[in-house]
């Protein structure tokens, strides 16, 4: 049987190779396993020193994220450690690549450490909701003390190993890329030596020295910027436990913190996200995506020029294409300014900005897409128009080029239509400012080559964002669900609730901004334009008509400075506008809609409850693939918040069962029309069961019948 840890002496030092590919996380198999290393060699006589490294790329990257689900297992990391520690020979961690979490956690426990210059450290748990809990939170502020052990935890940002070593983390940095040769001669000088172990945990290394007032600006501070979480809070308390408790004491403290946070919500959120936005491999092998260098970008506006600059700041080559002369000039100057600003911000060098710049060309031509590997369209929202783009593309481009839309609720399959070529046209889309926003949805059309969808996806990768495969259909995922978030919404305006009303609601629940806040930031013409290009648009005289009027009346939002609210020169803030008010009135009476008073929870529950249930029928339907999916793109495309875990988990936290039956209210008040419950969510909350148990139960299905989830 191949055990996680091997072990072997080479001249009396025992070398414990840590080996649980890919990233050696401390799982239940490698903490027993290790635990019986460490007392087999402290144990054997031949052996003066242990050294431990990992195996592969990195050292230890953490966790087995997967075992927080459930209770912990022992040996318990804590123990693992603790017995380590109390070894009474030498114990040298040999670090190499990543080191993070109960990894950096172990290399503390150790009592000697060296490390590759590439090494990063770092105590992310923070980012998952939770606390280092083996001892990261009483070891490291012994190291570097209680200030910027506090930086780091609370920050959960790595850092190298200069600054490792500068901090005192490290004791000895290895020259070359050999990390067990450096690791080993550091081992035998300390075995000449005589070096004795060194121990954090011993009363002769004490904690940081109690500062109060420190630690009280810290918990503000926490309290301000991480709101909803316990553990930034929690981290805190045990550094400063640190300086005032015995090691065992506060180490139990830390403990107790684990766990409490471990079982929150708010962690259990970002956990699931955590999985959610991470490339999920399938049961099948996966088609080879195209090599893509050289990209033609079609539109040289706001997205055009974003598109542009996510590309060019990933190495890529584009070409802005606008038949416009201005609209070129404009774009090209747009993505000069955002990437010397970024420069002179700190984000890039000079040089990157400059080289990134460089590698944009334009052309008021559509020829010049010709040599391109992939192209993306980002042109009107306009079937017409998009049609008549992809017709010519056809003619112009390589025949091994992909073809790439970023149409946002636009029938991917009507578009591929205007080619002889389907096959090459795939969805990609990106979220405004595209050089901001991290998602993009890849559209899967009816005929889109699975080589083709890879590409894209590859290449939305490649530049740093988060690519989703979603099925064709109008808003695809998104902003289908958008609609039917956003038609309670206008609603609720008609029948009496004001917009900052609803958008406070929605914001203390959680959401980044509300909806109507939102479509003035987007501009209220956008969607106008998109509904009446709609072929299957609701007939519902109610639908979206507070937006429409509000349109017809010239209030397009933000950008002339009147939409739902009303805006000061230069000013971003909304501020409730009377006109509004009085606009809503009318159309309301012109519709016969009785008006009255609304709570927050009210608001709350239509507006989310309308969200679940059209992310239940795009499962059913296939158009999202995955619950999870919806989650990912909620979070991330449409400031749902993260300490919900998106839609559909939330779903799951409240419970399905309490989903339906306001779902099946709402059906009572307001008609099964827009609320007759999905009958994926009726079956699923008769069964006891959740969204996060359905996809568990799609992709063991998938695996065992050998087909895609």
């Amino acid at each position: 049987m191949n055990l996680p840890v091997r072990c072997r002496v080479d001249d009396g030092i025992a070398i414990l190779t840590i080996e649980s590919p890919p990233v050696n996380a401390l799982a239940h198999p490698v903490r027993q396993a290790l635990l019986a290393a460490v007392v087999a060699a402290e144990a054997d006589g031949a052996v003066r020193a242990l050294l431990i490294h990992g195996a592969g790329r990195c050292f230890v990257a953490g966790a087995d994220i997967h075992e927080f689900e459930a209770a912990p297992r022992e040996p318990l990391l804590n123990d693992v450690l603790l017995r380590l520690e109390a070894c009474t020979k030498p114990v040298i961690a040999a670090l190499n690549g990543t080191t993070l979490g109960g990894g950096l956690e172990l290399a503390l426990a150790c009592h000697y450490r060296c490390a590759t210059a590439e090494v990063t450290l770092g105590l992310p748990e923070i980012k998952l909701g939770l606390l280092p809990g083996s001892g990261g939170t009483q070891r490291l502020p012994r190291v570097v003390g209680a200030s910027v052990a506090l930086d780091l935890m609370l920050g959960g940002t790595p850092i190298g190993a200069a600054r490792a070593h500068e901090l005192g983390i490290l004791d000895r940095l290895i020259g070359g890329s050999d990390v067990l040769e450096g690791a080993l001669a550091y081992a035998r000088e300390l075995v000449q030596a005589r070096v004795p172990p060194r121990r954090l945990c011993a009363a002769s290394v004490p904690g940081p020295k109690p500062d109060p007032a420190m630690f009280a600006e810290r918990r503000a501070r926490a309290a301000r910027e991480q709101p909803g979480l316990l553990a930034p809070g929690y981290i805190v308390d045990c550094v400063e436990a640190a300086g005032e408790q015995p090691f065992a004491a506060a180490l139990a403290l830390s403990r107790r913190r684990f766990e409490e946070c471990r079982v929150s919500v708010a962690s259990r959120s970002l956990r699931h996200l955590f999985f959610a936005e991470r490339p999920r491999a399938g049961p099948l092998p996966r088609p080879t995506a195209r090599r893509v260098q050289r990209v033609a970008v079609i539109g040289a506006g706001t997205m055009g020029a974003g598109i542009a600059i996510s590309l060019v700041t990933s190495g890529h080559e584009v070409v802005l294409i606008d038949p416009q002369p201005a609209a070129v000039a404009a774009g090209l100057k747009r993505v000069a300014t955002i990437l010397e600003s970024a420069a002179a911000k700190g984000r890039m060098s000079a040089a990157e900005a400059a080289a990134a710049i460089g590698r944009v060309t334009s052309s008021a031509e559509l020829a010049a897409a010709a040599p391109a590997d992939l192209v993306i369209e980002a042109v009107f929202e306009s079937m017409a128009v998009k049609r008549e783009v992809f017709g010519a593309l056809d003619r112009i481009c390589r025949a091994d080029a992909v073809l790439a839309t970023n149409t946002s609720t636009l029938d991917v399959d009507e578009i591929a239509a205007a080619t002889s070529r389907p096959a090459a046209v795939v969805g990609m889309h990106f979220f405004s400012p595209a050089n901001v926003m991290r998602l993009v949805e890849v559209v899967r059309g009816a005929a889109s080559a699975p080589d083709v969808v890879a590409t894209a996806l590859a290449t939305t990768r490649h530049m740093g964002k988060l690519g989703v495969v979603v099925g064709n259909g109008f808003g695809f995922v998104g902003n289908r669900m958008l609609y039917a978030y956003g038609r309670e919404n206008q609603l609720m305006l008609l029948e009496g609730a004001s917009p900052a009303q609803i958008d406070g609601a929605l914001r203390q629940f959680g959401m980044a901004m509300g909806p109507n806040a939102v479509g003035d930031l987007a501009g209220l013409d956008i969607g106008y334009r998109v509904r009446r290009e709609r072929k299957d648009r609701p007939s519902d005289p109610r639908y979206y008509r507070v937006a429409d009027a509000l349109v017809e009346a010239g209030r397009l939002g933000q950008k002339t400075a009147r939409g739902a609210y009303r805006y000061e020169a230069g000013s971003r803030d909304p501020i409730p506008d009377p006109d509004v008010d009085a606009l809503i009135e009318r159309e309301a009476a012109s519709l016969g809609v009785i008006r009255r008073s609304f709570t927050g929870e009210e608001i709350v529950n239509r507006c989310i409850f309308a969200l679940i249930n059209e992310g239940a029928r795009l499962l059913e339907e296939g158009v999202a693939l995955a619950a999870a999916d919806i989650d990912a793109i909620w979070c991330n495309g449409y400031g749902f918040p993260r300490l919900r875990g998106g839609p559909m988990f939330h779903a799951d936290t409240i419970g399905l069962a309490a989903v339906l039956a306001g779902v099946e209210h709402f059906a009572g008040l307001y008609g099964a029309k827009d609320w007759a419950a999905s009958p994926l969510l009726r079956t699923l909350a008769g069964n006891g069961q959740g969204f996060v148990e359905w996809d568990r139960a799609r992709t063991a299905g998938a695996r065992a019948s050998g087909g895609s989830p």
